[in-house]
């Protein structure tokens, strides 16, 4: 019997294959994970499914919400 490198036995650390329908066009796929088919992912790709980029945000400016205190004011 096989065993994963965590001792299970039967787990051989990777995946079967499951049959299951695309959850994006609907058709018959055999995959590792479940998820959209190959030609699916390939269509999202070129939707604009880029890996992350550069992330630019401005530097954080606290605002002054706050009325002076009538002591500090005081003469």
């Amino acid at each position: 019997m096989a065993t994963s490198p965590s001792g299970l036995p039967g787990a051989t650390g990777i995946p079967e294959l499951l049959s299951f329908e695309c959850p994006r066009c609907g058709g018959s796929v055999e995959e590792r994970f479940y998820g959209p088919c190959q030609p699916c992912r390939s269509a999202l790709a070129l939707l604009g499914g880029e890996s992350g980029g550069e992330v630019i945000t401005e530097r954080f400016e606290p605002r002054m919400h706050v009325v002076p205190n009538q002591v500090a004011t005081k003469d």
